[in-house]
């Protein structure tokens, strides 16, 4: 995800911008997968993965994510099996993937609120909790989760940071680059880095670090 291109990703027509540009895959999107991976990156070099067990085998990402009514899904299983950080790595404290533990959530629904992707380590906000401080990868306020209707569209925003900014008492949430929408409470700030999903069948198809050019590879194999 390219934090400052816009908020929803798209199909490019060259998949060589893949770690340029905001990009899903066609065909990845509907493959069965066992286990996930999200890769922070800076044009391809990575710094940090994770890689967790998906809790049901075979279902793809379309799958999960269409899961929107109720959502509120934990979809992997026994925190992450493997994490790897370069050394000297910066911006790891409040990193929404990297600076909490536990397992994914995805379509974590709360009120006229939303996240796609949150770890369970950080705050999961409850079902009538109109707190606006579940923070991940694929953000809005004031929207419609269960149906993805959206009520705001300046609430929209790809990134926010692991912080404790309930809506009654905070109005600085803190988003990574500029991938927002404009509401009055979200505050730009430093972008970490990119973030890139991969999926597999199998754990030993993620071989990240170690290598300048490790992303390049595992999307041509």
């Amino acid at each position: 995800s390219d934090l400052s291109s816009g908020i929803n990703a798209e199909w490019p027509l060259r998949p060589g911008e893949a770690f340029l540009k905001d990009y899903k895959n066609k065909q990845v999107w509907k493959q069965p997968a066992n286990y996930i991976a999200i890769v922070r990156h800076h044009n391809g070099i990575a710094d940090a993965a994770k890689v967790w067990k998906f809790k049901y085998w075979g279902l793809s990402l379309l799958q999960r994510f269409a899961d929107m009514n109720p959502g509120r899904r934990i979809e992997t299983v026994g925190g992450h099996l493997l994490k790897e950080v370069l050394p000297n790595t910066q911006n790891l404290g409040d990193d929404p993937i990297f600076g909490v533990d536990g397992d994914l959530a995805f379509n974590w629904a709360y009120t006229d609120n939303g996240c796609r992707i949150a770890v369970t380590g950080g705050h999961l906000s409850e079902w009538l909790s109109n707190d606006d401080n579940t923070h991940g990868l694929g953000n809005h306020f004031a929207i419609q989760p269960l149906t993805c209707r959206v009520n705001h569209d300046v609430w929209g925003h790809e990134i926010s940071n692991i912080q404790d900014c309930p809506l009654a008492s905070c109005k600085d949430v803190k988003i990574q680059g500029t991938d927002q929408k404009g509401g009055p409470h979200l505050k730009n700030s430093p972008a970490y880095g990119q973030y890139a999903i991969f999926i597999s069948r199998c754990s030993r198809d993620f071989p990240f670090l170690g290598g300048r050019q490790l992303l390049k590879t595992i999307m041509e194999n």
